[in-house]
């Protein structure tokens, strides 16, 4: 089926950066979040918001956006977690919670979204998602080389870390699939759920990933390339026309 073979891309690009952790001593976290930064900002407007005005409309899709961004907003402040540069972050008390975990907590609020989004836009059309899922893929090999490299060095081990990259990817595959039969089950809904993508998949960008950028300390050209690059190659993948 279509969404298998689309929510399998995305947990093999997950899988694929963490295991390219195995060949790396450092990695550039902001060049390559800066990548995923430009991906997904032209996604959640040409594969999410977009195509969510054309077939419902301006105020449905705009009531799905407010919906995702602040429902992302109120998981991610009250989520105790922790970004590789940015640190710890969160309303509930978390002092007891092992770093791993909080780290654990950031991967899965930033790929939720990803997944759901994915699934979301194959349920709209194959010509959709499959771009969408191709371009996540694509952002997921440098954020799991992000993600798996840190624990490697934290953890002095290598298995766990690789687990932990094939997980997340896994979620995000599992929540692509939730998207598509949600949507699949009430089609009514369509316009709001590709608002609800496009908005958690706004506010990741703007909250999670660019802080985090421009909190890496790297030289802001490379990263300003970066997102061009991630950018661009959106904007392409949205423009072919998949049979």
């Amino acid at each position: 089926m279509e969404i298998l073979l689309i929510a399998s891309l995305l947990s093999l690009g997950t899988f694929l950066g963490s295991f390219l952790s195995l060949f790396f001593r450092s990695v550039n976290v902001g060049v390559s979040l800066a990548f995923a930064a430009g991906v997904m900002l032209v996604a959640s407007f040409t594969s999410l918001i977009l195509p969510g005005i054309e077939i419902g409309g301006f105020w449905k899709t705009a009531t799905g956006i407010v919906l995702g961004f602040f429902l992302m907003m109120l998981v991610e402040v009250l989520s105790p977690h922790e970004h590789v540069v940015k640190g710890k972050e969160g309303l509930i008390k978390k002092e007891s919670l092992n770093r791993l975990i909080l780290i654990v907590i950031g991967i899965t609020i930033h790929n939720v979204p990803e997944g759901i989004s994915v699934g979301v836009a194959t349920s709209h059309s194959w010509n959709t998602g499959f771009p969408l899922a191709i371009a996540i893929a694509v952002q997921d090999i440098p954020e799991g080389l992000v993600v798996s490299l840190p624990l490697m060095v934290m953890m002095k081990s290598t298995l766990i870390p690789l687990i932990i990259g094939f997980l997340s990817g896994f979620i995000e595959s599992i929540f692509a699939v939730f998207g598509y039969y949600l949507m699949e089950t009430f089609k009514n809904l369509l316009p709001y759920g590709l608002g609800f993508g496009g908005g958690a998949m706004l506010y990741v960008t703007v909250k999670e990933a660019l802080p985090e950028i421009y909190a890496s300390g790297e030289r802001e050209t490379k990263i300003t390339l970066s997102f061009l690059t991630g950018f661009l190659l959106m904007l392409f993948l949205d423009s072919i026309e998949i049979k």
